[in-house]
């Protein structure tokens, strides 16, 4: 009976912060973009993204600031800017996509469209693992990053995302490394994300 009490006040404090818990929104996995501004209208290869912006939260705009051209996504060459959008990548935790631009040459820009949400659980995991990726991709100038630990399907999703729109956009790493875009072998024996 003395512990009656405690058990009831621990259980109305903690129902209390699960109620008005509130997630990472979702603009702060978009790193800068939502500042330099990206496409959310037509992905290169022909589809419609806007659906997949509006469905993660991602606000949509326009590159105006500097020429784009997200349509052909077959520039070589080394001077000006090019915006292309990934593949969907889906796998058993939800849709994966990725907008890329490509400036001077250089990976500027890596924007999430799309990523796996489709529990609540892996919306946490890839929250943590997005900002993690986008940094070792414009540090290293490659989709063929280490995953993160503890994501590896948000990792494998994101990188296979992001090399079918560097492909597309005809971008070489400096290095010469290629991400993995085929999911089926990447996830056969993972547990976990």
């Amino acid at each position: 009976m003395r512990r009656a009490p405690i058990v009831l006040t621990a259980t109305v404090l903690g129902t209390a912060g699960v109620l008005l818990f509130k997630p990472l929104p979702v603009s702060s996995l978009t790193g800068t973009s939502a500042a330099t501004g990206g496409s959310g209208s037509t992905s290169s290869d022909g589809g419609s993204s806007s659906s997949s912006a509006s469905a993660a939260g991602t606000p949509s705009s326009s590159a105006s600031a500097s020429p784009s051209s997200s349509g052909s996504g077959s520039s070589s060459t080394k001077t000006g800017s090019t915006t292309v959008t990934g593949a969907l990548e889906t796998d058993q935790y939800g849709d994966t996509r990725v907008k890329v631009t490509i400036t001077n040459g250089r990976i500027a820009d890596v924007t999430v469209l799309a990523y796996n949400d489709g529990d609540p659980r892996s919306a946490e995991i890839s929250q943590q693992a997005i900002p993690i990726l986008r940094q070792e991709v414009l540090s290293k100038q490659t989709a063929a990053v280490d995953a993160v630990s503890g994501a590896t399907y948000t990792s494998n999703a994101y990188e296979a995302s992001l090399q079918s729109a560097l492909d597309r956009a005809g971008y070489r790493a400096p290095d010469g490394s290629k991400a993995n875009t085929d999911l089926s072998n990447a996830d056969a024996n993972l547990f976990g994300h």
